[in-house]
């Protein structure tokens, strides 16, 4: 929609709480709060679960499995929504989200909390890529910032409260509730939606398309990349929903064409998500299994590499996995950072719980302090005028920094509650080096390009957050489950993502495309 050319007529721009759009808004931001809210509260109770269920040996794994299952969901969300609409797909991606919830909570063996996850993840990658695709075809292109403004709302929200909400329902009414509550909040946002899941596209006008395309995708992108948990169900998934939105909005001829090679093909593309996800899997599976058998595990090793570097081959820019100077390694910054933050961030109500006693609301606190710092540090990067390869290096330094500090909450004599200026700080470089990627592998990206390389941010972060969970979980098991061993592995843990954050901090000058 753009402004009438007569100066004498008033353009009244629409407004997403408006009478046209009200309810498709209200129901759009309800199910990615919601979704949110599952993302944000399952850390702290998966001690409590991998207690009652026997289930420490897979906590990692229920991590990855929920991640792996959403970056596979993602690339084919994105595709199916851009040729066949995002109706069948965001339907398909709530009905997968509530079974998986339905089956998370009742799961009476660990194998079945596992399987449970993986559908959630599913559901969860279904669902926001369709979101997206959705918000690009029924709001005007002028109207989108505003939405992509209120998506970021609805995950700061759940970062900041969820938490220590979920860890009240289970020390109240037991974990299974921290499941089961989020379900029925799911109908009302489904009726709302209705009329949006009917609605025909927008047709932009082609000379507005042109102008403020970009600007929506960026804002998009922007808005869900520097949040905190979004590499859980999904901001980060949120981007690669722009590949199909783009396309599919008539935002394309921003640039007048489209990304060339693998990553415009859709079967290439399925192809190239299907083995990273399944590489992914396997791989982790064999890293976990090392100590139990050693010949079959590294075999399966060896195969998940194969099938992981094939995949990212194809979804990632070229030169991505040698991390070339400019707009690859901005990309594979983007996984490098959510590896130090989450592999550290999963196993913070586990060490708080086993070793220092804390209940699931107390060690819920703790996470919501890095929320607190990522928010502070996204605010504090868009005022400052200085070079995005120096905020990265900021970032990756305080993220660092917050890694080691928080490793000191579970040494002998020292309060568990270190862990909270510790996550702080960790928060704080996530917000000023997470946002700072997004905006910069952006710019550097031709127009016609944005979407591919929004998706293989997504891709970067989610395999970053799933493989370092994975193996600091597969660590844990090898050094043993008394809070002691669970100690012993925490330390190591951190030792090992410090070290993934001094690479990136060493890194970040690579970022830059001169």
């Amino acid at each position: 929609m753009t402004a009438p050319k007569a100066l004498d007529t008033p353009y009244d721009q629409p407004r997403i709480f408006g009478s046209a759009y009200r309810t498709a808004t209200i129901g759009i931001l309800l199910v990615i709060t919601l979704i949110a809210f599952e993302g944000m509260s399952v850390g702290v109770v998966m001690p409590v679960i991998s207690q009652q269920l026997d289930a420490l040996d897979l906590y990692g794994l229920s991590f990855s499995a929920f991640l792996i299952a959403s970056l596979f969901a993602n690339v084919v969300s994105g595709l199916w929504s851009d040729r066949r609409g995002y109706t069948i797909p965001f339907l398909v991606g709530v009905v997968l989200f509530v079974v998986g919830m339905g089956l998370a909570g009742a799961a009476s063996t660990k194998v079945l909390f596992l399987a449970a996850r993986a559908v959630q993840g599913l559901g969860a990658g279904c669902t926001i890529v369709a979101v997206y695709v959705m918000i690009a075809r029924v709001y005007p292109a002028d109207v989108r910032p505003k939405v992509f403004a209120g998506l970021s709302a609805a995950w700061v929200v759940p970062a900041m409260v969820g938490p220590a909400v979920a860890g009240f329902v289970a020390d109240t009414l037991g974990w299974r509730w921290v499941f089961f509550g989020i379900i029925p909040l799911v109908v009302p946002a489904l009726v709302m939606l209705v009329p949006a899941l009917n609605k025909p596209a927008h047709e932009p006008d082609a000379s507005h398309a042109s102008g403020d395309a970009g600007v929506s995708h960026t804002s998009g992108d922007a808005g869900s990349a520097d949040l905190p948990g979004s590499s859980g169900p999904s901001g980060s998934s949120g981007s690669s929903g722009l590949l199909g939105s783009s396309d599919s909005s008539g935002s394309s001829g921003a640039g007048g064409g489209s990304v060339e090679g693998a990553r415009s093909r859709p079967f290439a593309m399925t192809v190239a998500a299907t083995a990273s996800a399944g590489g992914a899997g396997v791989l982790l599976y064999g890293v976990d299994k090392l100590h139990v058998s050693p010949v079959p595990s590294a075999v399966a090793v060896l195969v998940g590499l194969v099938c992981l570097g094939y995949g990212l081959a194809k979804l990632l820019p070229p030169g991505a996995l040698r991390f070339s100077r400019g707009l690859p390694t901005t990309i594979m910054m983007r996984g490098l950072f959510s590896a130090a933050f989450f592999g550290v961030n999963s196993f913070i109500p586990l060490a708080l719980q086993q070793v220092k006693s804390f209940g699931p609301t107390a060690a819920g606190i703790a996470l919501t302090t890095g929320a607190l710092g990522w928010s502070t540090g996204s605010y504090l990067q868009s005022r400052r005028s200085v070079e995005p390869h120096r905020r990265i290096r900021m970032g990756a330094a305080c993220v660092m920094t917050g890694v080691l500090l928080g490793l000191l909450s579970v040494l002998p004599g020292v309060t568990g509650w270190v862990a909270v200026p510790a996550w702080i700080v960790a928060g704080f470089g996530m917000g000023i080096g997470m946002t700072t990627v997004s905006v910069t592998a952006l710019k550097q990206s031709p127009v016609s390009e944005q979407g591919a390389n929004s998706a293989a941010l997504s891709v970067t972060d989610m395999l970053g957050s799933a493989l370092a969970v994975g193996l600091g979980g597969a660590l844990i098991n090898v050094i043993g489950h008394s809070p002691g061993m669970i100690a012993r592995g925490f330390v190591v843990i951190c030792c090992l993502m410090s070290a993934v954050s001094l690479g990136a901090t060493l890194l970040a000058s690579r970022t830059r495309s001169d």
